[in-house]
């Protein structure tokens, strides 16, 4: 039986069953069982493929199941994030590592489309995938003319 061991991101979620992606690689996943998962939590689990066609998983072991924040927050976005910035064209997104744990994102966009690109970016479940792969616990995103900070923070 094979077995599957990681973080993944539960993406859909009924009384049936659940789809996971796992964060590393994107792989899409189905319980055919939910032991009551909900939509949008990330797992780090095991999975065992179910035989004899191993097409569809059961959840082995449940390590740690939470829920990741994204918030857009009314603040600045930081000094670091307003440099970067001011060097790199509209359009463009600069990644950083945090000191620790974590990372600092900053999109450069037109002027008057920070609170469209924030609202966008915390809708994406993408962002809790990359908070998940990350081992993160929030997710702060910060805008001022012509920038988007998202920050991938611990507790």
């Amino acid at each position: 039986m094979t077995a599957i061991e990681g973080t993944f991101l539960v993406t859909n979620a009924d009384d049936a069953s659940a789809t996971l992606r796992n964060v590393a690689d994107s792989q899409v996943l189905t319980l055919s069982d939910n032991p009551g998962l909900e939509a949008g939590t990330v797992i780090e689990a095991t999975l065992s493929a179910e035989p004899p066609m191993e097409v569809t998983y059961e959840l082995a072991d449940l390590a740690a199941e939470r829920e990741i924040p994204v918030a857009v927050v009314d603040l600045e976005p930081t000094q670091q994030a307003k440099d970067i910035a001011a060097d790199q064209p509209v359009g463009e997104l600069t990644t950083q590592e945090r000191a620790g744990t974590g990372e600092l994102h900053v999109l450069t966009v037109t002027e008057g489309e920070a609170t469209a690109t924030a609202t966008e970016v915390a809708d994406d479940e993408e962002t809790v995938a990359r908070a998940g792969r990350l081992g993160v616990d929030r997710v702060e995103i910060r805008t001022a003319s012509g920038v988007v900070s998202v920050r991938y923070l611990p507790d």
